[in-house]
């Protein structure tokens, strides 16, 4: 074989060893290549899902807690309106329970006054405009045994000569005046009385029932108060 000949082979082969170094080397850098993208890929992507995920929860977390204090504030605010609604039906209530105390009340002072029955009477003195009797009944009382007058301020007999007044001359007991309780006998008294702004003066004579308390038996309408 000649020399030419085997230059030819020999450069034949080096090239053909050169380039199946380079294919190799090629390879194995793709290989490499693609390892790493699939490195990347697994790694990063699973760092954006739990990032993501985190996210998630906090945004849920936070909307959850949002939504139970959104909660709170109604229920509470509902338990005030409850609580409100059901003061004010009370007091509403209340109210009702006191005027119709109040109408029973009137009412049964009115029904007395038609019941009370009057015919004239002499006057007893010139100060006298009108004077009349009456059918009233003793108003009770809380006085027990033996029966001594006591007009002092406070006293049972001057709390109950004021009751039986306010009857008799048909004043509200609670806006009417008692401007003097004086003796009138022997267990009687003459009580003077009038309305808050003394409008209308009363002369009332009353006597005393034992274990029933005191009676109106006389009621004069005064022209002036006299007591004053």
């Amino acid at each position: 074989m000649s020399e030419s000949e085997n230059n030819s082979r020999f450069n034949k082969f080096e090239k053909r060893r050169k380039n199946t170094k380079a294919i190799s080397i090629f390879l194995l850098v793709g290989a490499f290549l693609l390892i790493l993208l699939l490195g990347i890929w697994f790694f990063g992507g699973g760092n954006n899902e739990t990032a993501n995920d985190s996210t998630t929860d906090e945004e849920g977390n936070s909307s959850d807690f949002l939504i139970t204090e959104e909660d709170e504030a109604e229920s509470n605010e509902d338990s005030e309106n409850d609580s409100t609604n059901n003061d004010a039906t009370t007091d509403e209530e209340s109210t009702e329970d006191n005027e119709a105390d109040e109408e029973e009340n009137d009412n049964e002072a009115n029904e007395e006054e038609d019941n009370t029955e009057t015919e004239a009477a002499e006057p007893s003195d010139d100060n006298v405009e009108e004077a009349y009797t009456g059918n009233w009944e003793p108003i009770g009382t809380e006085q027990e045994g033996p029966h001594t007058l006591n007009f002092d301020d406070g006293s049972k007999d001057r709390v109950e000569i004021k009751k039986a007044a306010s009857i008799a001359a048909g004043l509200n007991e609670d806006d009417m005046v008692v401007w003097w309780v004086g003796n009138n006998g022997a267990q009687k008294a003459i009580a003077t009385v009038s309305d808050s702004v003394e409008t209308e003066v009363y002369r009332v004579f009353l006597s005393w029932i034992d274990n029933e308390g005191w009676q109106p038996t006389k009621v004069e309408i005064l022209i002036e108060n006299d007591k004053k």
